[in-house]
């Protein structure tokens, strides 16, 4: 077992807490490597800009962290075959699918720390290429055979794309809950955290309540995964963070940070929000002054400790489980999500 992985996470240091995703990597690195194999054979096509696209985005350097989960937790649910092999790499391509839709719809230029897809190829071949990803998963579960599987990862394909509809009728709108805004990152972003995990326990004939313990692990960590990133798009080097800072400003995104210092503000500075957000009318020190906001009333401070709660919920999810190094690994990948950018 890599030592990253092994050890306490209690008091690690930040580089430490940053190798835990390559120790599951390396737990998982047979299993792994033939996902990678198996996507770079179907992302292949007659329609040569299919695969040119395809591997642009797969160029760009992805963590790999879904199908991870899906591979670790099948392992850590004593699953001894290779089916989660071909549904980490369904998993995978629902992702690219989203990320290639999602850049179109957000008009990114970056997409970690390289040019988008849609950059490069435009709006029309990215589209469509995720719609060729998307049937790729498809032939992928159907080629699995189980109508449980099937069911669990179509519907977080539907709940993703409720996700972002919902995102986009959320957009410029101060007036959104708390509670509206985490169905939305529920949808968008942790739906498909919670279907990678669970499946492992479907493939590994483990019981209801085991399945529902791994759903809960894959949709805390994805909650707090998101609100990370929340953060991360006011207070990164953009180096590190693969894109634009302060996109999610420059498009109005409400996020909870946003949220939290809106409530706080005076009337001032709630008529800043609402110009630059609902308004949309930016001028060159407005996400200087965003970022001041935020910093003053502890928004990205207060967004990190719901991170941490939601963090600790996912732990406690795998606490029904035999202690070993998948767990262990599992558990350490909260860590590596909620402390990015420390």
């Amino acid at each position: 077992m890599p030592a990253a992985a092994e050890r306490s996470t209690k008091g690690r240091p930040t580089e430490t807490r940053a190798d835990a995703l390559e120790a599951l990597a390396e737990l998982v690195r047979d299993d792994l490597e033939a996902c990678n194999r198996l996507i770079v054979a179907r992302m292949q096509s007659p329609v040569e800009l299919i695969p040119r696209l395809a591997a642009h985005i797969v160029a760009a350097g992805g963590k790999r962290l879904r199908p991870l989960l899906t591979l670790a937790a099948a392992r850590m649910c004593g699953y001894r075959g290779d089916r989660h092999v071909k549904l980490a790499a369904c998993v995978e391509f629902i992702h690219t699918a989203t990320l290639l839709h999602d850049d179109v719809v957000d008009e990114s230029a970056l997409r970690r720390g390289l040019a988008s897809a849609n950059a490069v190829f435009g709006n029309k071949a990215s589209v469509l290429v995720g719609d060729f990803l998307f049937s790729r998963s498809f032939e992928l579960m159907v080629e699995d055979g189980s109508l449980p599987v099937l069911a669990i990862l179509s519907r977080a394909s539907a709940t993703i794309a409720e996700g972002e509809v919902l995102q986009l009728v959320t957009q410029n709108d101060t007036a959104t809950t708390e509670a509206r805004y985490l169905e939305v990152i529920r949808g968008k972003t942790a739906a498909l955290f919670a279907a990678a995990t669970r499946i492992g326990a479907v493939i590994a004939g483990r019981d209801a309540e085991d399945e529902a313990a791994l759903e809960a692990y894959g949709m805390n960590l994805g909650l707090a995964f998101q609100l990370v990133d929340d953060v991360l798009d006011y207070d990164a080097d953009q180096a590190k963070l693969g894109k634009t800072v302060g996109d999610d400003f420059r498009e109005g995104k409400v996020t909870l940070p946003v949220l939290l210092a809106f409530a706080a503000g005076d009337e001032s500075e709630q008529a800043f929000w609402r110009r630059t957000i609902e308004d949309q009318e930016h001028g060159p020190n407005d996400l200087s002054t965003a970022q001041r906001l935020l910093q003053r009333h502890g928004a990205l401070a207060e967004t990190r400790r719901r991170a941490e709660a939601f963090g600790a919920e996912a732990k406690r999810a795998l606490a029904r489980f035999a202690d070993g190094p998948e767990r262990r690994a599992l558990a350490d990948v909260v860590d590596f999500a909620i402390t990015r950018g420390r």
